[in-house]
Order: structure tokens, then C-alpha cells, then sequence
């Protein structure tokens, strides 16, 4: 560690539960960074690739500990060769943490860092992740009191949402964070439970199938806080949340690595009041629409972004509510001409009391170009063909009395699983 301050982190005695390791964060500075007990000094420019929470946490520490620092931190699997030397000729040296030890790559066009940076990684366009430039400061987006929680961190270590819980628990006193390994994500109520978490960050996916596999068990917890994003937040899942834990604050999030955190709603409801729109108010967000994408001018947006922000997000406006439906590229299915919204059928089979989870998309087809189809997940076990389950028929049919023709699913897979990828969405 270099250039090391005498102050902490606020948040330096808050209680860290990371696999083997219950702790605070400053005793986690002090165990063996990643899985190896022979540890080099983390460089002050590094790529730190984890293979899990632990060493991820721990190179968080450093970056809030010491300002000088320059930090990016991504589970392994999300750096190949070729971004991999690009980043070592960018100046950061590769910290790899694995089962078999921690190595050093060092930079190839080594520099000074550049002092508190932070970088993520998302998704571009191609697919392939690029890199965007945040500090500390423009990743903590919680401030004032706060009542003291234990918060449950199921992202994928580094993402933006990881970020959003583990600033919060550096600068806060009492707010202590439990990780959740991607290999406990099946069982992560459990975890829970043991651990007290009285909150928990997740996507809508990540909530659904912790209620249709752990219902029972996920209804014991205590939680006082319930947050939703990173996907399109539905009604029907505030409203199950509702009823399971009625007594919870229940919000959902929209933020991304290049807007940072523009809007939370705590309401209940799906979407926010259209009376948002326009509206300027010093250091929040503006919120606009234009051909019904999402413009977002953000004080927390990364660096090096436009003023204001493209978000590629569909959204439509109805009953004084602004609901995002899902992505622009994927949203919009053509069908002979007609366009029909992949949310909006989403929705409608969500709404049915059998059905579980739902995923829609285009599916090529001759003449019209496309047709939608659908694949579900049925609720409690139910499987394709058992006695009660509707078949595809059945759902052609509910969506016909709720949807234009042209929108009704041609095709309906029932899946044995809700799918759920290292991001906590359900991409299929």
C-alpha cells in the first residue's frame, strides 16, 4: 500500500461478512489480500481482476483509504487478452486473484496514477466492456442520517450497483454489507437470514427468483429496506415484495456507470410522476424524453460523458406515470409493419397469476419479417403439461384479450428455471 492516510473511512468499523471472514473493514485490510497468504503490495495504479468479493472488498478499502490511488476492479471472466493488455498499456498493472494465488502483470507504459480515479466497466454497444471514469465522491450517492442497516451485496464485484452499496457502507457508520458469492446466489435467503440483513439491493430478477425458489425463507427475513434495479420494474413485483414484507421501504433505482444515480422512487409504484419531467432542481438529475428514449443530465454522471446522456432506454408515458419498458435495440419488435413493445407484452404475461417470470423477444419469420415469442417460468413448480398449468394456448389467449393481434406471443417456451446471469438480469 502506498501513500497510506491516518484517517479512515467513516465507515471503517462497520461489520463485513465476505465468505470465511466476519469482520470490520479495517480488519479486512489486515487479512491477506485474495486467496493467497504470500500477498504483494496492491500497485497504486491497478486493474485488480478478482475471482471473488473478498479481494474485491479489500481493493475498495485501499481505494477509499489512500485518495492517491488509481483503482478498477472486475471479476476476471469480464477481461479478455485483448482488453487485458489494453489496460497494462494504459498504465495499470493486472492484479489476478485466483484459487492458485495472486499475480502481478505489470504495466507495460507504466505512469504516475491519476489520483482517485475510479473506473468501471460496461457494456458497449459491440457488447464488449469499455471503461468509465468515476471517483469516490460521484460513486457515493447517500448521504445525511441514516438508520443503521445491514445490507445484503449480491453484484457482480465492481459493477456500478456493487459500488452503490459498498461506498455506502465506507462512509457511513452502521451500515455493514453481507456479499453474496455468485455461487450462493440459490441460497443467498439463507445466508441472510443467518447474517440479520435487514436490507437488500437487488434486480427484479434477482427478487423473483429468490420468491419462487426461497419464498419461505426469504418471508422469515427482518428487512426494513427493499431496492430494486438494473432492469425494468414492473408492477407486479412491487406489489408480491408488498405483500411479503409489508412493512419494508420499498424503492427502485435507475442507475447506470455513465448516469450514476438519477432516479429512486419509494412509492410503490411502477414508473415515476410525469411531473419529473423538465424538472430542474439544484444537484439532481434532469429527466427528459424525446422520441421515447430517456435523456438523463446528471451531477453524478461519469466523466467524459455528454451534458446530456442517451440512455438507449424506452419509456411510455401514461396515467401521470413515466415507466421504463427496457432497451430501444431490443424493445421494439416489427411485425409486418406493426411495432410491437417486448415490455409491453412482458407485462401483460407477468400479470397472469400462473406465470412466474417472463422473458419476450423477436423471433424471425417469413412474410412478416417477425413474430413475438415468449419464454415463461410457471409459478410453484409448475411445469408445462401438469394438471391446472396454463398451456401455450392458454397464454395465447390472455394476451389476445389484452394485446393488439399482432403483439400476441406465436411461440411460447416454458423454461424449468428462472435464468439469472452474473448480473443479476435475465438475459436469454
Amino acid at each position: 500500500m502506498t501513500g497510506v492516510l491516518d484517517s479512515r473511512p467513516a465507515g471503517a468499523g462497520n461489520r463485513v461478512v465476505v465468505g470465511e471472514f466476519d469482520g470490520t473493514w479495517a480488519e479486512l485490510a489486515q487479512a491477506p489480500y485474495g486467496a493467497s497468504s504470500d500477498t504483494p503490495t496492491l500497485p497504486p495504479a491497478a486493474a485488480c481482476l478478482v475471482s471473488g468479493h473478498r479481494a474485491a472488498a479489500q481493493a475498495a478499502w485501499n481505494a477509499a483509504l489512500d485518495p492517491g490511488r488509481e483503482t478498477l476492479i472486475a471479476t476476471a471472466s469480464r477481461i479478455g487478452d485483448e482488453q487485458a493488455a489494453q489496460l497494462r498499456d494504459g498504465g495499470l498493472t493486472l492484479v489476478r486473484d485466483s484459487a492458485g494465488g495472486v499475480t502481478l502483470e505489470a504495466a507495460t507504459a507504466p505512469r504516475e496514477p491519476e489520483a482517485g480515479r475510479i473506473w468501471l466497466l460496461t457494456s458497449g454497444s459491440t457488447g464488449r466492456p469499455k471503461q468509465v471514469a468515476h471517483t469516490l465522491e460521484s460513486l457515493t450517492t447517500v448521504g445525511g442520517q441514516q438508520p443503521a442497516r445491514t445490507w445484503l451485496c449480491p453484484y457482480t464485484p465492481g459493477a456500478y450497483a456493487w459500488w452503490q452499496v459498498v461506498t455506502l457502507s465506507l462512509t457511513m457508520p452502521g451500515q455493514d454489507v453481507v456479499f453474496v458469492e455468485p455461487s450462493q446466489l440459490d441460497e443467498w435467503p439463507q445466508q441472510a437470514l443467518a447474517a440479520g440483513v435487514t436490507a437488500a439491493s437487488g434486480t427484479p430478477t434477482f427478487w423473483r427468483q429468490a420468491l419462487w425458489r426461497n419464498g419461505d425463507v426469504l418471508a422469515q427475513l427482518k428487512l426494513e429496506q427493499i431496492t430494486l434495479g438494473g432492469e425494468p420494474v414492473d408492477q407486479g413485483i412491487l406489489d408480491r415484495l408488498r405483500e411479503v414484507f409489508p412493512d419494508a421501504r420499498i424503492s427502485w433505482i435507475y442507475a447506470s456507470s455513465e448516469a450514476g444515480a438519477a432516479i429512486a422512487v419509494h412509492d410503490g409504484l411502477a414508473g415515476f410522476p410525469e411531473t419529473w419531467l423538465e424538472r430542474e432542481v439544484a444537484g439532481r438529475p434532469r429527466l427528459s424524453v424525446e422520441d421515447g428514449e430517456l435523456l438523463i443530465a446528471s451531477p453524478k454522471a461519469a466523466e467524459g460523458m455528454d451534458a446530456v446522456i442517451h440512455t438507449g432506454d424506452h419509456v411510455e408515458i401514461a396515467d401521470g406515470r413515466v415507466v421504463i419498458t427496457g432497451r430501444i435495440a431490443s424493445d421494439e419488435i416489427n411485425v409486418g409493419g406493426s411495432k410491437a413493445s417486448a415490455g409491453a407484452v412482458r407485462a401483460v404475461l407477468l400479470e397472469h397469476p400462473d406465470v412466474a417470470w417472463a422473458a419476450v423477444r423477436g423471433r424471425k419469420a417469413p412474410l412478416v419479417g417477425n413474430v413475438v415469442a415468449a419464454d415463461v417460468v410457471l409459478r410453484d413448480g409448475l411445469a408445462k403439461g401438469d394438471p391446472g398449468a396454463p398451456d401455450q394456448a392458454a397464454l395465447q389467449a390472455w394476451c389476445a384479450e389484452r394485446l393488439p393481434e399482432y403483439a400476441v406471443p406465436r411461440r411460447v417456451k416454458y423454461l424449468s428455471e428462472i435464468p439469472i446471469k452474473e448480473s443479476l438480469k435475465s438475459d436469454v
